[in-house]
């Protein structure tokens, strides 16, 4: 499968083009490969150290959530140099999906915390300029906060680090909302679905008091961890396709 042929196939399958116009991130192919691809590698980041790790693996492309692109590249020095230079060096293309991933009902970030937990009758949440890039349900039985605290950190990959709660909502937990990543700012739409449990990777200081005073839990499982789930959706996809995968692993532990 040649270069444009799989940037095209993943644009349809991620509905790349819905979030063009609001995602400050270029998704897509970002940086091109010539000649056919037969081993593809996904990670969370497009780093200096995931690049490498891609390019000793013999990957013809990386497969990303965070890329390089981010309102469009300026120059090409420093980091930006250090994270293209190896890719066109090594022939290895690459191609990032943000918002798209985060939103697609199946295969996103979201979804994955929802197939871990188990939530049934799911809907989009997470309402950003006409898209979504979240999504809520219910668990198949009521349970504590801490049990499903318990559930997030034997199956999220923390490096190490705690997975933290605001336990400020009811004793047992039925309805839950997800956006991974940094996702709080969505703490007003997931008290008007009635949730009551926001799930999100990092917080901010201003969510302590506004989660307390709507009587809302908010889990804070890690950005990272939060967000592995997608890039391996994609990664089982890919292998669907035919293609050689592997998962580069990089946990930052935030």
């Amino acid at each position: 499968m040649d270069c444009q042929e799989l940037s095209d196939r993943l644009d349809s399958e991620l509905a790349t083009e819905a979030y063009a116009t609001i995602d400050v991130s270029a998704n897509g192919l970002q940086v091109e490969r010539t000649g056919d691809i037969s081993h593809v590698a996904v990670a969370v980041d497009a780093a200096v150290e995931t690049i490498e790790r891609a390019i000793a693996r013999d990957a013809d492309l990386l497969f990303t959530h965070h890329g390089i692109s981010w309102g469009g590249i300026e120059r090409v020095t420093g980091s930006t140099y250090q994270r293209i230079a190896p890719l066109i060096e090594h022939n290895v293309g690459l191609y990032a999906s943000h918002l798209p991933l985060d939103g697609h009902q199946t295969l996103g970030n979201a979804a994955g915390v929802g197939d871990v937990l188990g939530v049934i009758d799911r809907e989009p949440f997470g309402r950003y300029d006409g898209e979504y890039i979240g999504q809520a349900g219910t668990l198949p039985e009521p349970v504590s906060t801490d049990t499903l605290v318990e559930q997030l950190s034997s199956e999220l990959d923390t490096g190490g680090q705690q997975v933290q709660t605001l336990d400020f909502g009811p004793e047992m937990v039925s309805k839950v909302a997800i956006v991974t990543g940094s996702g709080v700012d969505w703490l007003d739409e997931a008290v008007a679905v009635d949730a009551d449990v926001l799930i999100t990777g990092e917080g901010k200081q201003s969510v302590y008091h506004e989660a307390k005073e709507a009587g809302i839990s908010v889990v804070l499982a890690g950005h990272y961890a939060t967000e592995t789930f997608g890039v391996q959706s994609v990664q089982n996809l890919l292998s669907e396709w035919g293609l050689e995968t592997s998962f580069i692993d990089c946990p930052t532990g935030l």
